[in-house]
């Protein structure tokens, strides 16, 4: 959002969250392109940040 990039080729690697609070540090890098995003990025983290078809469901009461 801060950068205004498409969500399609933001590719996030890691996120660490800290014990105690609510806070998470994160890496992503952001493309240019999807294609040049798989020639750099392992396949592993393409399949992870492609998002899911089906929306999550939220949690009931």
């Amino acid at each position: 959002k801060l950068l205004k990039a498409d969500a399609n080729l933001v590719f996030i690697k890691k996120l660490e969250t800290k014990t105690g609070t609510r806070k998470a540090i994160g890496l992503a890098n952001v493309y240019d392109s999807i294609e040049h995003a798989k020639l750099i990025e392992p396949e592993y983290i393409v399949k992870r940040n492609i998002p899911s078809e089906k929306p999550k469901e939220e949690g009931k009461m």
